[in-house]
């Protein structure tokens, strides 16, 4: 089971994907040591979720209490998750926006409609791990991000995060078990 990790919801439990979904939640672990990382950042935040699975990180973000979250899955099953978990929450209501889209399309929609986040959470499926950094790139270029914003990427381990696109610099990198976390900044003038 997982449990948000601080916060004014430290230790609530949340529903978890059943064994047929192809869901990897990020461990509570993981996700305390890199809230622990952004520290006072997330209070009073946008924050992003992209490829949020479970809905975990954005409610963690919210629990720290960042003042909005967007979460951004494109599988209806994990949706419907991340809609489930969020009921939980009726205080939320209007501080959240669930989106069923592939990442680039939501960061595309965003940018159309003038939003900007201060955090972004990017963690794709380990196999194709390349698509949350080029999500995240996506977004800052567009100004989905903003300029001073902060982007978080979700990878296995064994990830070659030296071959991140250009522009991102690792600020920060929470590894361990079989993942890790890449906390990163982003310069056009590299």
């Amino acid at each position: 089971m997982m449990r948000i990790t601080g916060g004014i919801w430290r230790s609530r439990r949340l529903s978890g994907p059943s064994r047929h979904m192809p869901l990897r939640p990020t461990p509570d672990s993981m996700r305390e040591r890199a809230f622990q990382v952004l520290g006072s950042d997330v209070v009073d935040a946008a924050f992003l979720d992209l490829f949020s699975g479970t809905g975990a990180v954005g409610l963690e973000a919210l629990s720290r209490r960042a003042a909005t979250a967007v979460f951004v899955e494109q599988h209806p099953a994990a949706v419907r998750l991340v809609r489930k978990n969020l009921a939980q929450f009726p205080e939320v209501g209007e501080r959240t926006t669930v989106m069923c889209l592939s990442a680039l399309a939501a960061v595309r929609r965003l940018a159309r409609s003038g939003e900007a986040f201060d955090i972004a959470w990017a963690d794709p499926p380990f196999p194709t791990w390349q698509d949350g950094a080029e999500a995240l790139a996506a977004a800052f270029a567009e100004g989905v991000i903003r300029p001073k914003g902060i982007a978080c990427l979700e990878c296995p381990e064994r990830a070659d995060i030296g071959e991140l696109p250009d522009g991102f610099t690792v600020e920060r990198d929470l590894g361990g078990g079989a993942s890790r976390v890449a906390i990163l900044s982003w310069s056009e003038e590299q």
